[in-house]
């Protein structure tokens, strides 16, 4: 069993005390964030090369976000529907949208078969279900045209406290200072 998850910085736009809510979400996750991208289908794309090198899939993710990512149908993964592309490839995948208020379904949005196929996988709600497994990987997604910049440089303080490093040729397990953190953040290509 293999979890992800799956943090939209745009979620805490409208949430009461969003660094704090943050921190408890990553540190109840004990995992280090591995994936930090601008756009959220770029996540996706990550996912999908790690998961298909390891000849497995994940069984949960946990999507902490504003939208539920299952706006259209299209042929190719984008911001709107990387999440329909997620359960669809992954069949056994179970999807918690967490959501303090919806502002809609992804029945409005897919065909009814295909929603017919989704909707026990799929649930959404305030709290993460009870038993939800921890994840084994962590991604970001920064959108910075949906979110305030004072409001993401603080949110990104609280992601570089649980920024694992990856580069090459640096010690895997050592944390990135919140020097490096903003320095990485930086440089990730604005896709």
């Amino acid at each position: 069993m293999y979890s992800i998850l799956d943090i939209d910085l745009d979620y805490y736009n409208l949430i009461p005390d969003p660094a704090h809510r943050l921190m408890q979400l990553l540190t109840w996750a004990d995992c280090p964030v591995s994936i930090v991208v601008e756009r959220h289908n770029h996540a996706f794309a990550r996912w999908r090369k790690r998961w298909q090198t390891k000849g497995s899939a994940p069984s949960h993710i946990l999507h902490v976000d504003d939208h539920h990512d299952m706006m259209d149908q299209r042929q190719r993964a984008n911001i709107a529907n990387f999440m329909f592309h997620a359960m669809r490839i992954w069949p056994h995948c179970r999807v918690h949208w967490l959501v303090d208020h919806p502002i809609d379904s992804p029945a409005m949005w897919l065909e009814e078969d295909t929603w017919n196929l989704f909707r026990y996988r799929f649930s959404y709600g305030p709290k993460r279900p009870a038993r939800w497994p921890k994840p084994d990987i962590v991604s970001v997604c920064t959108s910075p045209d949906f979110v305030i910049p004072k409001l993401a440089a603080e949110l990104m303080e609280v992601v570089s406290e649980f920024i694992m490093n990856y580069h090459e040729g640096e010690n895997p397990g050592k944390a990135l200072s919140l020097q490096d953190s903003a320095n990485y953040h930086h440089s990730v290509k604005r896709i």
